[in-house]
């Protein structure tokens, strides 16, 4: 019913790529993640959360309540609370691995997270990592920032073309394993047909406005050549940060 591509790609001004990218067909589970805290600290973020959450949502599997075999409408969907367990258990090993070891200290992630199941979609978000689908030919930005610059947004104080260009844009007011817990936004929705889902990191979305990314998911109709594209794009204007991208299709 999906078929999905994932590319990440260093960029054309930064040494190290502190993204990470897990897809497992299996679980459904696709996830982005954009490390911060030095090269070191970064990478070891991202990673370490990427793989804290696949684990958790097979441990979760493995239980008795199954959240992955339950049947129950889309507002008690259980698989909503094991994405949201499987992101604050990376939350939690994040936050403990910086703590053991002081060349980590301060390290965090974002996270944006996608789980596929029938036709039922969960969406995990933590950060300025971002979830967007096209269908119908539009495009919707899935997720809200959590950002210094879009809560200015929010307020006012900004408008979204000075956020673009803010010498703040790049602070976020939530992250994976900075603290020991954190607030995860959940989305749920049924999937249709001919829909088109990108999860990507900061480094696209800064450079590559929605209208944009809505037409590159569009033209392609292989995920692979989408996100070779989106990412040529991103390159193109610049490139000032690790770029990682997932196009998931639904089968028409």
């Amino acid at each position: 019913m999906f078929r999905s591509a994932a590319r990440t790609d260093t960029g054309m001004k930064r040494e190290h790529n502190e993204d990470s990218w897990l897809i497992n067909e299996d679980l459904g589970l696709h996830v982005v993640c954009d490390g911060m805290g030095g090269h070191a600290g970064g990478e070891t973020a991202s990673r370490l959360a990427v793989q804290t959450i696949e684990r958790e949502l097979l441990g979760a599997r493995m239980r008795p309540e199954d959240p992955f075999s339950a049947s129950a409408p889309l507002a008690d969907a259980p698989l909503a609370g094991a994405l949201r367990e499987a992101i604050e258990g990376a939350c939690a090993a994040v936050y403990r691995t910086s703590r053991a070891n002081p060349e980590l200290q301060g390290m965090g992630t974002t996270c944006i997270a996608l789980l596929l199941h029938g036709e039922l979609a969960i969406l995990g978000h933590v950060g300025d990592s971002r979830a967007y689908a096209v269908r119908d030919g539009e495009v919707v930005q899935l997720t809200e920032d959590h950002s210094l610059v879009n809560e200015q947004v929010r307020a006012g104080l900004l408008t979204p073309d000075e956020a673009r260009h803010s010498r703040l844009k790049n602070i976020i007011t939530r992250s994976v394993g900075f603290e020991e817990d954190v607030l995860v936004d959940l989305l749920g929705f049924e999937t249709r047909p001919g829909d088109r889902y990108l999860l990507c990191s900061d480094g696209l979305s800064n450079l590559v406005d929605n209208d944009e990314i809505g037409a590159q998911l569009l033209r392609h109709d292989d995920p692979d050549r989408a996100c070779h594209a989106l990412i040529d794009l991103a390159n193109e204007r610049g490139g000032d940060d690790n770029i990682t991208v997932i196009v998931i299709h639904r089968a028409a």
